[in-house]
């Protein structure tokens, strides 16, 4: 008998009615000498550290950095894991031979090794199935073509040693801080991926807030429907402009230069999973999980290849299937498929060297009429990017028109389609100025136009979504447009694309980060975290996460030795731990502007970086603009870049003011009046001076007066619309889950007294 094991029942299903075996038996499917039984994803895992040695039942820093010398295995905790692993165990016993048919991939090699070693079956001859679709002509030949599973060893290491990793890192990282820094209040999950990740996350929360937005004016002027800006581009004042505008105004506008210049736009590059889950995220908002769940839907469903990829190219050998897979589409798909005249195989899609574990996403051809809502989208996406690969580049000319008025020199650039080629499968966005459709210009020609002087304002970074997230996390915390350039820098990563969406869930599961419609904030407890963290830039820092990732892919490529890497995990654990169980603080008053060190007191009354002895520069006196700052002042100034209140301070004429003391994000100082715009808009009216409160990342806070309300009061979770609540005068109802320091509940009603929130028992 030979045994074949899928990662899950539905895919074990499609392997047996391919091979003929119909008989099910408790666990398994039995026919034509085969038994396809399966896994529940992770069935086995590396065991808790307890199993290791008794004293670590107990969190304390006295054992650690603890890293086993050999790793132990156990069974998942899940519902009904133990007794499919029993009838397992019990089919690798009796098999000549084995097959393994787990997802083809680093977790699936994974999930199949450890569940092999726990059976102590090891020795059980055994081969490989890799296939990248569950049509039955896939799967077919599939096992026409088994390999030994020996040639998947450099694979199942890299899996193994970034498993070993991960648990490494997460045992000591997050024992440590929690028992030096939680005092009760919860654990401090570090993890070497999902950190890096809540780093980029509260780091770019910091920098919006921190941001001082400056005006500046545009000089513009209508020309024949068409928008001409002028050479300076933009004014630091007003003035300068209104004098221009003066000078032109009634004044033609003369053509002097049209240059036109040729521009070949190719067929975007398949999808991967990133991809994919990126584009849904930016059209929908659906969440990377979501869309994951869709497509590995669709996948088993046999409608599409394999989700789970990295990869946005073709191996050469799928070329010869394509005509086919287009007739199939066409009944479903008449338009598309009508407009590809020639199929031509193209090396900027075709490439087997580009290709790791599985091709790019791309339909089957299998058809389902009754595809609704999510499905039917992704669907559509993924048929029409495999499409457009066969259509024409779109070929359209760029203009450069150049004008001049009372001789002041304008200009203006614009966009012709020629051929549409295939944009004609995707709808036509709303097209920016810079592409803006022109009218024919004639060198010379002249006319009356009409100016405008057009104000704005410097706008700060936007919030992450999860679209621009699993960008930041794909290449290392850069967001990248260019298709090449990404497809240069992928392997340097966070995750995989099959662990970055429950990566993100994973930091909103554990209260690190919330969702506001599309945007991804920080919550109180991240940011706390990443404070604590102010000393271990390598925690926290994607490029050397990314740089792990990349050394992982070259484990599985068999082009490093996995304990190099291994020895690197090691020691790292040790470093993270040292500085810990040494005492010393790591939160200081904050973070440093420019380097992200902790900031602390100086001499004679000043402030500065502790990496100034590695040559930050980050210091500034004690008293600025006639305050003189406390170490709680500091504290704030560094966390959300201004004072709680206006103040009396004095301006650097010598005058005496009345408004907010600032700090952007460069550490520079500055006063904000009342009037300017604050960080956030107004998330209410303060009950006390009727002034707006604004959301701070900790609290919501009146602009002025000192009424504070904390976002986490004795433990409890105060959400917006509670907040709301108690600013409209009204007591909350009775809250059972407060917390007191020694970590006892109690209960208590919330209710605002002056300037501050207080219980009522």
């Amino acid at each position: 008998m030979i045994t074949i094991l899928a990662e899950k029942p539905s895919v074990a299903r499609e392997i047996a009615g391919v091979l003929g075996a119909k008989s099910k038996r408790d666990g398994y499917i039995e026919g034509n000498g085969y038994a396809i039984t399966w896994a529940f994803g992770h069935l086995v895992e590396l065991d808790e550290p307890e199993s290791y040695d008794d004293s670590l039942k107990r969190w304390s820093l006295d054992p650690l950095p603890f890293i086993p010398e050999k790793f132990k295995l156990r069974l998942n905790k899940m519902k009904g894991v133990s007794t499919q692993f029993r009838i397992i165990e019990s089919l690798f016993k009796q098999s000549e031979s084995i097959i393994c048919a787990t997802d083809a991939g680093r977790e699936g090699e994974l999930i199949f090794r450890y569940i092999q070693e726990k059976a102590r079956a090891t020795k059980v001859p055994a081969k490989r199935l890799w296939i990248s679709s569950l049509t039955s002509s896939a799967i077919r030949d599939g096992f026409n073509n088994l390999r030994p599973l020996s040639d998947y060893d450099s694979l199942a290491s890299a899996a193994k040693c970034r498993s070993e990793a991960d648990w490494i890192i997460g045992l000591n990282a997050t024992r440590a801080y929690t028992v030096k820094y939680s005092h009760g209040s919860g654990v401090f999950s570090v993890g070497r991926v999902q950190t890096p990740v809540l780093a980029m996350i509260v780091n770019r929360d910091r920098e919006i807030a921190r941001f001082v937005s400056s005006p500046f004016w545009e000089l513009k002027t209508l020309y024949r429907n068409a928008t001409f800006i002028h050479e300076s581009k933009r004014f630091d004042s007003i003035e300068p402009a209104q004098i221009i505008l003066q000078k032109i105004t009634n004044q033609p506008l003369t053509i002097t230069s049209v240059e036109e210049s040729d521009q070949t736009i190719p067929p975007p590059l398949l999808f991967d999973l990133t991809e994919l889950q990126r584009t849904m995220n930016r059209m929908t908002g659906m969440s990377a999980t979501a869309t994951l769940a869709v497509a590995q839907s669709l996948y088993e469903s046999k409608l599409i290849t394999y989700p789970r990829t990295d990869s946005r190219h073709l191996s050469d050998d799928i070329f010869p299937q394509c005509q086919s897979t287009i007739n199939k589409l066409a009944s479903a798909y008449p338009q598309e498929c009508g407009g590809i005249t020639r199929v031509i195989k193209l090396k900027r899609f075709f490439n087997s060297s580009k290709v790791s574990d599985h091709h790019a996403i791309i339909p089957t051809g299998v058809l389902s009429g009754s595809l609704t809502g999510p499905n039917k989208l992704v669907y559509d996406l993924i048929v029409k990017s495999f499409l457009a690969i066969f259509y024409p580049p779109c070929e359209r000319v760029k203009t450069e028109v150049s004008a001049v008025t009372a001789e002041e020199k304008f200009s203006t650039s614009g966009i012709r389609e020629k051929v549409a080629g295939w944009k004609v499968l995707y709808p036509k966005e709303k097209a920016s100025e810079e592409e803006q459709e022109l009218p024919a210009f004639i060198v010379g020609e002249s006319g009356p136009h009409n100016p405008i002087i057009r104000k704005s304002e410097t706008k700060p970074p936007k919030y992450f979504t999860e679209a621009t997230l699993l960008s930041a996390m794909e290449f290392c915390g850069k967001e990248i447009d260019d298709d090449e350039i990404r497809e240069a820098l992928k392997e340097k990563g966070l995750g995989t694309p099959a662990t970055r969406a429950s990566i993100i869930e994973t930091l909103v599961k554990r209260d690190y980060i919330r969702k506001e419609k599309k945007n991804l904030r920080a919550q109180p407890r991240g940011e706390q975290l990443i404070d604590l963290l102010a000393d271990q830039r390598t925690l926290t820092s994607p490029e050397l996460t990314g740089s792990w990732e990349q050394e992982l892919h070259r484990i599985a490529r068999g082009e490093s030795d996995p304990a190099k890497f291994r020895s690197a995990i090691r020691e790292f654990a040790s470093a993270v731990v040292s500085p810990v169980k040494s005492g010393s603080s790591p939160l200081g008053l904050g973070s440093c502007p420019l380097c992200g060190s902790p900031v602390i007191v100086g001499t004679k009354g000043g402030f500065g970086c502790s990496s100034w002895k590695l040559g930050c520069m980050f210091r500034f006196h004690g008293e600025q603009f006639g305050v003189k700052l406390s170490e709680e002042q500091v504290q704030q100034l560094l966390a959300r870049g201004r004072l709680a209140r206006p103040r009396k301070l004095v301006a650097p004429d010598g005058t005496e003011c009345s408004g907010y003391l600032a700090m952007d994000s460069h550490g520079n100082f500055s006063i904000l009046s009342r009037e300017e715009k604050l960080e956030g808009e107004s998330f209410g009216t303060c009950p006390n001076c009727r002034s707006s409160v604004m959301e701070q990342y900790k609290s919501y806070s009146c602009s002025g007066c000192d009424l504070v309300i904390w976002k986490t009061i004795a433990g409890k979770k105060i959400t917006p619309e509670l907040a709301k609540l108690l600013l409209s005068g009204k007591k909350s109802s009775k809250f059972t889950s407060f917390k007191s320091k020694a970590g006892k509940k109690f209960s208590a009603c919330l209710v605002i007294k002056g300037d501050k929130v207080e219980m009522e028992f």
